[in-house]
């Protein structure tokens, strides 16, 4: 059932078994799905949707065409800079990395160049497929700036201190398996089935109760690399805690 929704910069769909996943679809293939404000404005009311309808458990976001997304369309973003008589938007680096980690569960599934933001963008997803055609690059030291959206975490979090260095440092492309086998990506997927993996992944992770899956991710989000075991402890404690009230209250 396609959702009715006028988005100009994504498209988003309700797809898998009833229902219960967010296709959401970056939408710009002429310029290879470049990130704008306006596309993160839109995934995010996207997120919002699918965290909000309580018909649907998980989402999984692509690209439209040969792309996944290029990293930020410069032009785009001080155009509009230029066009806004208003103040400069704040910075919303943070706010993106708490949406994805307090979101349903989200897996990206990349189908093309996937550079820059966005590769950083996708970092703090549950789950990367990677296509057989799929290309990574963290080329932010290419043009002279460091990279970002906490991605000096999450690159070490998935692919360890010197695979995180040597793709960070170098800012060279790798394809979908060399990703995959670097820890960058997390399976790799024949071309034609990427989508329809990925939504069958996400339709498994829906299946179980909302409520436990967003405080799975919020504990993994801050034991992930907490290394202090009490602290580790105490909040699963709290968290099964939780649970058991709310079984009682039910």
């Amino acid at each position: 059932e396609a959702m009715t929704v006028d988005y100009q910069n994504i498209l988003f769909e309700k797809t898998g078994a009833e229902g219960a996943v967010g296709l959401i679809i970056l939408n710009r293939p002429e310029k290879l799905n470049a990130w704008t404000h306006d596309m993160r404005d839109e995934f995010l009311d996207a997120m919002d949707r699918v965290n909000k309808d309580s018909a649907m458990g998980a989402m999984v976001v692509t690209g439209a065409g040969r792309g996944f997304c290029a990293g930020a369309d410069i032009s785009a973003m001080f155009k509009k800079q230029l066009d806004d008589e208003g103040p400069r938007r704040p910075s919303t680096a943070a706010n993106w990395v708490k949406a994805v980690r307090a979101a349903k569960p989200m897996i990206a599934a990349i189908n093309g160049a996937c550079i820059g933001v966005g590769l950083t963008q996708i970092l703090p997803c549950d789950y990367i497929m990677a296509s057989n055609e799929a290309k990574f690059a963290c080329a932010f030291v290419k043009m002279g700036v460091v990279t970002e959206l906490a991605s000096s975490h999450f690159l070490v979090q998935r692919m360890g201190w010197g695979n995180a260095s040597e793709a960070a440092l170098t800012g060279r492309t790798m394809d979908g398996a060399e990703a995959v086998r670097l820890g960058l990506a997390d399976r790799l997927v024949a071309h034609d089935d990427l989508v329809d993996e990925a939504i069958a992944l996400a339709d498994m992770m829906a299946q179980n109760p909302s409520r436990q899956l967003r405080m799975v991710k919020e504990l993994l989000t801050q034991n992930g690399s907490e290394d202090d075991l009490d602290k580790v402890l105490e909040r699963e404690t709290k968290a099964l805690v939780l649970d058991a009230y709310q079984e009682c209250l039910s």
